[in-house]
Order: C-alpha cells, then sequence, then structure tokens
C-alpha cells in the first residue's frame, strides 16, 4: 500500500438503543472494560502494516458527537492525522461516506463504530484485493447483512436480513476497497438513483452496484465480533474483553489498600487507581471507572463509568453513567439490574 490509507469511521446517528447514556455523550465515548469504545476500535487497527501512512476520518452527529468526540481525540491521541466530517440529516452510511468524498481516494478502511473485530490486517503489505468485506459465521443471520459468493469465491451480492438460514455468512461492518474513487462513483450513481430504506441510504446498496460494475470483492471471516450498539450487547462486549486481556485485578489498582479496606475482588475486573472501594465485593466482569467511589457492595457483570457511586447496593447486569449515584438498603439485598444516565441517582428507601 504505498499510498496513503484512510480509514473512514461511521460514528453518526443518535445511538438510541443506547440511551440514557447517550442522551450525554455519544455512543463511541461509552465506557466498556476501562476504556471509551473507540480506544477499542483503534486498538483493532494496530496490525496494519504501516501505521504512521494512515489517516482517519471521522463522520459524526451534529450534538454530541461535534462537541465530544475532536477533543477526546486531541487529549488521547494527539499524534493521529484525523478529520472529521458533520453528518447533519442522519440518512444513512452512504449519505455519511459521500459527505467525506474529498477523502475517497486510494486504499481505503470503511468500519462502523460500534463493530469491534480482532482481526489482522497485516495480510494488506502482501496482497492488493480489490475489495474485502469482513465476515462472520452466526447461528442465525436473519437480523443481518450476508455475503452471497459465486463458484469462484468473489461475493456476487450482499443481502440485509436474509429470509432464508442457509447462508449465514455475516458481513461485520468493515470494508476494505483498493481505490476509493470506486467507491465514490457507486455512492454517486446510490444517492442520484436510490434505493432508500426508510429515508436512509444503506451502505450495502451501494457496494452491490460495485459488484454489479465488476468489482472483485473477497471475503475475511474473523473468529470475534463484538458490538457496542446496546447495553446488553455492551455488557456482553465487556465480558468478553475482561476475559480475554484480563485487564485484571491488580492492573491499575492499590491491591494492598482494597485489601485494608474490606474488598474482595472475584476476577476478571478492571479498576481504576483513582476509585475508593470499601467494605465491597467486586467482580467478576465488573469494570469501575475513575473517581468512582463503592462502599458496602456487591457489584458484578457491570459497568460503572468516571465518578459513579454506589453505596449499601448489589448489582448485576449495570450500567451505571457518570457521575450517577445508586444508594439502596444494604449490600445484602437482591442484586438490582439497572441502566442510569450520567447525574442521574437512584436511591431506595
Amino acid at each position: 500500500m504505498p499510498q496513503t490509507l484512510k480509514i473512514i469511521l461511521l460514528a453518526a446517528g443518535w445511538a438510541t438503543r443506547l440511551r440514557p447514556q447517550t442522551w450525554s455523550k455519544p455512543k463511541p465515548l461509552i465506557s466498556v472494560a476501562g476504556k471509551a469504545a473507540i480506544d477499542h476500535l483503534l486498538d483493532g487497527f494496530r496490525t496494519l502494516p504501516d501505521p504512521s501512512a494512515v489517516e482517519y476520518v471521522i463522520v459524526y452527529s451534529p450534538g454530541l458527537g461535534e462537541t465530544q468526540i475532536p477533543p477526546f481525540m486531541k487529549e488521547h491521541y494527539p499524534a493521529l492525522k484525523v478529520s472529521y466530517v458533520l453528518q447533519p440529516v442522519m440518512k444513512g452510511q452512504s449519505d455519511a461516506l459521500w459527505l467525506a468524498r474529498q477523502h475517497l481516494d486510494g486504499p481505503v478502511i470503511v468500519c462502523f463504530s460500534d463493530t469491534l473485530i480482532e482481526t489482522d490486517f497485516s495480510f494488506l503489505a502482501k496482497e492488493d484485493p480489490e475489495g474485502v468485506a469482513w465476515v462472520k459465521a452466526v447461528p442465525d443471520p436473519r437480523r443481518f447483512g450476508v455475503a452471497e459468493l459465486g463458484p469462484d469465491g468473489w461475493v456476487t451480492r450482499l443481502v440485509e436480513k436474509p429470509t432464508e438460514m442457509e447462508n449465514n455468512r455475516v458481513v461485520v461492518g468493515c470494508y476494505y476497497f483498493r481505490q476509493g474513487r470506486d467507491l465514490l462513483a457507486a455512492l454517486e450513481k446510490h444517492l442520484q438513483d436510490g434505493p432508500t430504506r426508510k429515508g436512509e441510504y444503506f451502505l450495502t446498496d451501494t457496494l452491490n452496484i460495485m459488484i454489479a460494475d465488476g468489482l472483485k470483492m473477497s471475503v475475511k471471516t474473523v473468529d470475534v465480533w463484538l458490538d457496542t450498539g446496546t447495553i446488553e450487547a455492551t455488557l456482553e462486549t465487556n465480558r468478553y474483553l475482561l476475559q480475554r486481556l484480563q485487564v485484571g485485578t491488580f492492573a491499575r489498582s492499590n491491591v494492598q489498600t482494597l485489601k485494608r479496606a474490606n474488598v474482595q475482588l472475584i476476577e476478571p475486573v478492571f479498576i481504576h487507581e483513582s476509585a475508593k472501594i470499601r467494605d465491597a465485593v467486586i467482580g467478576p466482569h465488573a469494570s469501575i471507572g475513575p473517581e468512582c467511589t463503592i462502599e458496602n457492595a456487591r457489584i458484578e457483570d457491570s459497568i460503572l463509568e468516571a465518578g459513579g457511586t454506589v453505596k449499601n447496593a448489589a448489582l448485576t447486569g449495570s450500567f451505571i453513567g457518570r457521575q450517577a449515584k445508586v444508594e439502596g438498603r444494604s449490600a445484602d439485598d437482591p442484586p438490582l439490574r439497572l441502566n442510569i444516565g450520567d447525574n442521574s441517582a437512584v436511591i431506595l428507601k
């Protein structure tokens, strides 16, 4: 890949399935396994042949995305080359890419911001494919889009929400194109002629135009495909990442202080070093963010974002937003299952 690789992250949309968390922060900044979702997404590109020859383009929504994502990237990734594109009206993925058309030159990767996959991009140093769609076999493909292959192994078309179960080769929301100009031409044709679904231009329709025009697109199978598009999926992703990464009990916590404070830790967990915890059982699969306060509590299979407080309560399967507060009656009560947004409070009398 002699040219600069553009990685376009589609981060626009209102993320209604993640509310109330996304009333106050955009989806890419939701916490999971001790980091923002976008941190894990960017980690996935470390296997690229030449990370120094990469430019990122983030397409975001007005409001929270526009105001919060650029400062986050500037603070945490000052060395990355990043451009930003605003999608003022939510008209679908193809419209978002069209708005980013000035960046569609040379090799391009397009990735949905709530897609986390484990794959090795280093093959791009040896191969020069026209197009690649990353896929994963799932038990029931009917909620997703699938790639149909011809006898020669090339993709013949992409099908959204298939009615049949035979083809379970689901596209996971990450694509490579050798020439961004080819994608641009198909986008222009798609936006001029349609089709749309519920007023949105879907990327699969653009890709079908490219395939019909002769694009030779192969597939790469991933073993792991994670999602941060819903609270339930984010908690599942949190469990997997903690288990795999072992971002564990002793990684960023003062263990001796916690032991003196009568804290039992059940791995795997993530506990930020600035969290204050006493008289508690934490884990398994709990992520505790910076400046959290936990007293007389049991917390498992849950995410507490920065500044959260839990006292006299038990939590499981919960997502507690920034500076949110949960106060119960006793840690011995049946565990609560909560999803409360930033600066909120649940107080049990």
